[in-house]
């Protein structure tokens, strides 16, 4: 799969996992479950949302 996630951008996308995660926690739901979509996508480097419409926040 072709890196399409810059720096920062999975530098959001990990915070908003953290937090995600940790709302999870407190509130004892399985919506902090949410948390592994943003984290797997930080860290693969990649956002399957942003193929079909072409968008990369990486720099080539």
């Amino acid at each position: 799969m072709k890196k399409n996630v810059g720096k920062i951008d999975a530098a959001v996308r990990v915070l908003l996992a953290i937090i995600i995660a940790a709302l999870g926690y407190y509130y004892q739901t399985w919506w902090g479950l949410v948390a592994i979509v943003p984290i797997a996508t930080a860290l693969m480097g990649s956002c399957p949302l942003y193929l079909p419409f072409g968008v990369s926040t990486r720099k080539e």
